[in-house]
């Protein structure tokens, strides 16, 4: 059943809205996000197969409220799916959200389509279909991580299969006054860098600065060596 709100100020937000956004869920991620794509001037309709989830919403939301279940076609074209731009599918069920991001992409053309994934370990079969995933479980344990433990010991970001990886650190002393180039010649790939608190794209003359903060792309298999190899040249210098 769509709640459909009518008035001036709902009129004036769909006029200047920039995409319209179906969101999948109304759980704590799925209103949050609601109200942050509500807050940039996006328009969005919100499913949830329990109606007294969108008091998650408040009373200043703007945007539709749809009962139903998202992988219904019906209940996808009353949330304004034939109109929409991007969909998110973050309810608390894995195979409600990958059917749900399937036929979003499938049936009725999004491409900008994300699900939550509680599972890491079926994300990247999720990938490989072409649905980008958040690995739910994965990413929060790596924040947490991050925040115990020594900086450098847990990555920045990990893809949804664990197989990349990016590491940030500070350039090591030994590999100052040298090209970018040739610490990629250990395996790492810099993605960028932090120079004076703004990122840069690395050049083939870039040459490394004391105080540098290098984010590097490194195979998770492979990440141990990789910055042993990096340790080692800076031994060696």
């Amino acid at each position: 059943m769509a709640q459909w709100l009518a008035g001036s100020d709902q009129s004036a937000k769909t006029r200047r809205a920039d995409v319209h956004v179906v969101i999948m869920g109304c759980g704590r991620v799925g209103s949050t996000l609601a109200r942050a794509l509500e807050d940039r001037s996006h328009s969005v309709s919100v499913i949830d197969a329990d109606q007294d989830a969108f008091r998650r919403l408040g009373p200043g939301f703007g945007g539709e409220k749809i009962t139903g279940y998202g992988f219904d076609q019906l209940v996808l074209e009353a949330a304004g799916i034939k109109e929409a731009g991007a969909f998110a599918a973050v309810s608390s069920g894995d195979n409600s959200n990958i059917i749900s991001a399937r036929v979003a992409r499938e049936t009725f053309g999004i491409d900008n389509v994300v699900a939550r994934i509680y599972d890491p370990g079926r994300a990247e079969v999720y990938q490989r279909l072409g649905i980008p995933t958040v690995a739910t479980v994965r990413w929060t344990a790596d924040q947490i991580m991050r925040r115990l433990l020594p900086h450098g010991s847990e990555p920045e970001w990990r893809d949804p299969s664990g197989a990349i990886r990016i590491t940030v650190m500070d350039a090591p002393e030994a590999w100052v006054g040298r090209r970018a180039t040739e610490l990629e010649t250990t395996g790492a790939r810099i993605a960028f860098y932090t120079r004076l608190g703004e990122g840069k794209m690395v050049a083939p003359e870039t040459v490394l600065q004391d105080g540098d903060r290098l984010h590097l792309v490194i195979a998770d298999d492979r990440a141990e060596a990789v910055e042993a190899a990096i340790a080692d040249r800076s031994e060696e210098a």
